[in-house]
């Protein structure tokens, strides 16, 4: 380390620290997307400690100053890290230091890199969350865009990826659009517990000198300040709870990607993805694979991994601060770059997808799908379901038997199977006559699926200003 290297400790060491604890410590490059987090957070403290009575009006004037101009420099990329910096507040402590000559360490009293570090992370958090969130409504948008498309669009609906019930295409996609729906109100929710600045928690104890926290969490567009200071310094719960939330993000955006695999396979057939979303393969001239969809469905493994990461790192950690607190980082911003790539790739590949309406016709009662609405008529003939089960299971086995479909059957098998299978059945066995029947709240029926929509556009609507608010203007 060289002479004129900035650091933040050493006065009680005989020697300075060994190159390889430096190669160890040094996260100043990893972290210094928090950088404008940091300067933020020293506006707020410069005005703590002028009300403290450490800066002048004139002192704090050119602290600010300073703080601007530097951050306008970490902006434009002409103030950066060096090799020798060992974190982000290194950095730019050397960046005041250099614009304000011995001023610029003034702005140490009060406060610690304990709580400096956390409230940075979630400053920078709320608002990559807010990045996150929109990214999300933009693929609920493209979700929604093909749903109105296909709301009179039959489809076999399955289960246990056995053709079960024909239901509207629309619907189906409005499914995963309500599963993504749950992920913003969860990041809402985040949102709300993590608005507390650590700020003036300083190491663990609070400060003698940064004894208004409120009026820097106020500045800093937090609710308050946190309520312990040692839980301020030491909890990373606003880490885990967010990974989490991406963890569950991308499960969802996995199984959405598994149906898509499935989808536009020869087997199916019933999607084609559009040539600018696909990859060929270099061997085989026919191949066009879908793989946004297979990336996406493997980074389910990433953000699972992250979130397992960071449990395992803190499960064991006495209060307060611990140093393996300083890897809360890297699965965040692992996270939160792979999330930010891959919602926008498969928002793309939704918007832009053909949907094979006569595949997905002929599809829709394959499997002797209607086999429920004749129980369910048998049922309303007066007929104890149980044994209406029963009736049904032997018509289907009849049927297999002929190589027929339900609506195939003469009215003399009909009676040879059960004397209840009058002709009228038949009037049951139409799939759009099925979609219709199916008219409860938050059924396949058409009129029912439009409603759906419309209410999820009124929620993605709010989730879409919530994502546009600024936490507090940091980011610009």
């Amino acid at each position: 380390m060289s002479q004129e290297a900035t650091i933040l400790w050493g006065g009680r060491f005989k020697t300075g620290p060994s190159p390889e604890l430096m190669r160890l410590s040094i996260s100043a490059r990893a972290e210094w997307r928090q950088a404008i987090y940091d300067l933020a957070g020293s506006r707020a403290h410069a005005r703590e400690l002028q009300r403290a009575g450490i800066l002048t009006e004139a002192e704090l004037d050119l602290t600010l100053k300073a703080i601007d101009a530097l951050d306008a420099d970490v902006r434009s990329g002409a103030f950066a890290p060096n090799d020798e910096d060992e974190d982000v507040h290194t950095t730019l402590e050397r960046g005041l230091l250099d614009r304000l000559g011995a001023l610029g360490g003034k702005l140490r009293a009060g406060r610690s890199r304990n709580d400096q570090a956390v409230t940075d992370l979630r400053l920078y958090l709320r608002d990559a969350a807010r990045e996150i969130a929109a990214a999300v409504v933009n693929l609920q948008r493209a979700l929604l865009l093909q749903a109105r498309e296909h709301v009179e669009t039959i489809a076999p609906g399955f289960t246990h990826l056995q053709p079960a019930q024909p239901i509207s295409f629309g619907h189906h996609l409005a499914a995963h659009v309500q599963a993504l729906a749950r992920d913003l109100d969860r990041l809402q929710d985040w949102d709300r517990r993590t608005a507390y600045s650590p700020l003036g928690a300083a190491a663990l104890a609070g400060s003698t000198i940064a004894v208004n926290p409120e009026l820097s969490a106020r500045e800093l567009g937090f609710t308050g300040p946190c309520a312990n200071s040692m839980d301020a310094v030491g909890d990373r719960d606003h880490v885990a709870e967010l990974l989490f939330v991406c963890a569950l993000t991308g499960i969802h955006l996995s199984r959405l990607s598994e149906e898509i695999c499935l989808w536009t396979s020869r087997q199916f057939r019933w999607v084609e993805l559009d040539d600018g979303y696909c990859t060929g393969s270099s061997i085989m001239p026919q191949k066009k694979n879908s793989d946004i969809a297979e990336l996406t469905r493997g980074a389910a493994g990433i953000f699972i991994g992250n979130l397992t990461s960071l449990l395992i790192q803190v499960k064991g950690l006495p209060l307060t601060y611990n140093r393996d607190l300083s890897y809360d980082k890297h699965e965040m911003f692992d996270t939160i770059d792979t999330m930010l790539i891959h919602l926008p790739a498969m928002a793309g590949m939704i918007a832009t997808m053909r949907v094979n309406r006569e595949v997905l016709a002929a599809s829709a009662t394959e499997g002797f799908t209607l086999a429920t609405d004749v129980a369910d008529w048998l049922s309303r003939q007066g007929v104890p379901f149980r044994a209406a089960h029963e009736i049904v299971g032997r018509m289907v086995q009849r049927c297999e038997d002929l190589g027929v479909d339900l609506n195939d059957l003469t009215d003399a098998q009909l009676a040879g199977i059960d004397p209840h299978l009058t002709p009228e059945v038949r009037a049951v066995v139409d799939v759009r006559q099925a979609l219709q029947a199916r008219c409860g709240i938050g059924a396949t029926a058409p009129f029912r699926v439009r409603e759906q929509l419309s209410e999820l556009e009124n929620r993605i609507a709010g989730f879409s200003a919530w994502a546009r608010s600024q936490v507090n203007g940091i980011k610009g």
